[in-house]
């Protein structure tokens, strides 16, 4: 391997997703008549609002490349503009959905493809706590033949780490937090795959600082609001708890 292409992709219907309200009846007294299935769709719309698939795609792959130490064969890698160029991918709020043809890569140079698919990734409860998760895998492989030199999967889950809990409704209001919180996942993702592709003999270069994400529980329930069912704006969530 000489000269690698750095590719980054999320796989159709891969999100985000919203598996909080119908997986979880710990917030049924909260949502009052507002159907689960509802409450996912408008959560849904939020997460998808608070941060772009291209974004989360590219993230992955500029924070693991630039972790890597300056020789060979990185310091040879494909420009990336060139890259997306020729697979047509050159977009500014999506990614490609289907793996692409990386026999074109040939046309550059290029003999191998670092790839980073995202396979699946949102917001998910369980009782009554709720989270960012993330799961895929990385791979590195020779265009010709396809044989492949390294593979990765991950998945982080912030509700089975047992992470601070990460409020629905907080996000319904402001989706930056969910967007923070997927950063801090993708940045803790890179530093580990930029490990795994160094030469076993160097040391790691420090990690890219992980996102601030502070949430409070607000587990408590609101006294019944006057009317009983409050009004809420077309594809608003609950206000949260104070």
């Amino acid at each position: 391997m000489t000269r690698p292409a750095f590719i980054s992709r999320i796989e159709l219907e891969a999100g985000p997703h919203s598996l909080v309200f119908r997986e979880d009846s710990a917030y049924k007294d909260k949502l009052k008549k507002l159907e689960p299935k509802e409450a996912d769709r408008r959560l849904q719309a939020k997460l998808t609002a608070a941060v772009t698939r291209f974004e989360v795609s590219e993230r992955l792959r500029v924070n693991t490349f630039r972790q890597l130490p300056e020789e060979r064969p990185w310091v040879d890698a494909l420009d990336p503009a060139r890259v997306a160029t020729i697979l047509e991918s050159f977009l500014v709020e999506e990614v490609p959905a289907n793996a692409p043809d990386y026999d074109l890569l040939t046309r550059l140079g290029a003999d191998s493809v670092v790839e980073f698919v995202i396979q699946d990734y949102g917001m998910r409860s369980d009782k009554g706590r709720a989270g960012a998760y993330m799961r895929g895998y990385a791979r590195m492989f020779k265009i010709n033949g396809r044989a492949e030199l390294w593979r990765r999967p991950f998945q982080v889950d912030r509700v089975t780490e047992g992470a601070e809990h990460l409020d629905p409704f907080k996000v319904g209001k402001d989706p930056s937090l969910f967007r923070q919180e997927l950063t801090a996942m993708l940045d803790v993702v890179a530093a580990q795959f930029a490990e795994e592709l160094r030469p076993p003999d160097r040391k790691p270069g420090a990690p890219p600082p992980e996102g601030d994400s502070s949430h409070t529980t607000g587990r408590e329930l609101p006294a019944p609001p006057k009317p009983p069912e409050p009004d809420l704006g077309p594809g608003e969530l609950p206000d949260p708890d104070p």
